[in-house]
């Protein structure tokens, strides 16, 4: 039996087995393999699928396409109306995906030369940036300067906390990812530490826990990222305060029955 001490286990944020040097910028070579890895899986799949979509023998391939598609369109669509933001649908979707792919990455045994992007917390932070900054451009360009009225809202006591709210949004979205991926690569180091004549079995049932694991927090970060561009559609969460829908309708009908009595 041959066993590596725990003690030995050096693991690091942001230490990279594959760096690259562009005058004075340092570049990850392993994450952006395995970004470019991740896209590439990604468009593969959708091509494919594509040559060969069918509506009475749909692949398993399509399967899947259409079944996270619904997924995501019906968490739109309950969120803020698909038709007001038509947009979100391919954004959340891309997201899942990417995340996805990018964290199943770990399943592949590379000696850790092609980690799962989202290990990497410049990955996260990136992908964090590109919500928030979504959220903020879109919201100001659908509703103007009056999208951050809610910040001062009464009491004015909570408008600090508010501030700070807004300011860690991708500083919380993308710790969360970062925090359960990288904690998956600690768990595999340790494994690895155990006697090799037992290594197997622990390394194969963690594998299948981290796939699952990586699901969860593509699923999750694509939900978050819906619940936040949500905020672009302020009224979407009391539809009865809207004009011309049921729940107005009934107030209406309930308002005049009061005045008749």
């Amino acid at each position: 039996m041959s066993t590596v001490p725990l003690a030995e286990i050096d693991i690091q944020p942001g230490h990279h087995k594959i760096v690259w040097k562009l005058g004075a910028i340092t570049l990850h070579g392993d994450t952006i393999i395995a970004t470019v890895i991740a896209g590439a899986i990604i468009l593969a799949l959708g091509f494919w699928m594509r040559r060969r979509l069918s509506v009475r023998q749909p692949g398993g391939v399509q399967l899947f396409f259409e079944t996270v598609s619904k997924q995501v369109e019906d968490q739109v669509e309950s969120s803020m109306g698909i038709r007001t933001a038509p947009w979100v649908v391919p954004l959340a979707m891309a997201l899942f995906l990417f995340i996805l792919f990018a964290n199943w990455l770990s399943l592949i045994p590379t000696k850790e030369y092609i980690p799962p992007p989202a290990s990497d917390p410049n990955t996260t932070y990136a992908l964090a940036i590109l919500v928030i900054l979504t959220m903020h451009v879109m919201g100001v360009k659908k509703n103007g300067l009056k999208y951050y009225a809610h910040i001062f809202e009464k009491p004015r006591a909570l408008i600090p906390l508010r501030i700070v709210e807004e300011i860690v949004k991708p500083v919380t979205l993308a710790l969360r990812l970062f925090g359960n991926i990288f904690a998956g690569t600690i768990m595999i180091a340790i494994i690895v530490a155990l006697p090799t004549t037992v290594l197997w079995i622990p390394e194969i049932l963690w594998k299948l826990f981290d796939a699952f694991i990586g699901l969860i927090q593509a699923f999750i970060f694509a939900l978050l990222t819906v619940l936040y561009l949500s905020s672009l559609n302020p009224h979407a969460s009391h539809p009865e305060e809207q004009p011309g829908t049921p729940g107005d309708a009934e107030s209406r009908v309930s308002t005049t029955k009061e005045a008749a009595h």
